[in-house]
């Protein structure tokens, strides 16, 4: 699936250039990994690309857990568990994709 929207990605579909993000990007994004984006999904899109524009890299999947928990509808166990029932193919894979992360080099996971 070609996105409609005109972004220049990697051989494995991250951004090149993460200012190219919107949400239609990550709509379409969505789409090619099977994923529909719905109010489950916003907030954690949102987090991450705040603090992408903030410190200028992707965050850890620690920020996005504690950002989870700070909402107060998680603890960490079960954050962790929302993140993998969301994006089941991993954080990286996934979830840096979708909101607009070059693809992370090499850093905790977990």
């Amino acid at each position: 699936m070609n996105l409609q929207v005109n972004v220049l990605r990697d051989n494995e579909g991250y951004l090149v250039n993460p200012e190219d993000w919107d949400e239609e990007v990550a709509r379409e994004l969505a789409a090619e990994e099977g994923i529909e984006l719905d109010e489950r999904y916003w907030p954690i899109l949102r987090f991450m690309r705040s603090y992408w524009e903030e410190n200028r890299v992707a965050p850890d999947v620690r920020h996005v857990v504690d950002f989870l928990v700070g909402t107060g509808n998680f603890d960490k166990k079960s954050a962790k568990q929302h993140l993998f029932e969301l994006f089941p193919y991993g954080y990286v894979k996934q979830a840096c994709k979708l909101a607009g992360m070059q693809r992370p080099r090499a850093w905790s996971t977990g």
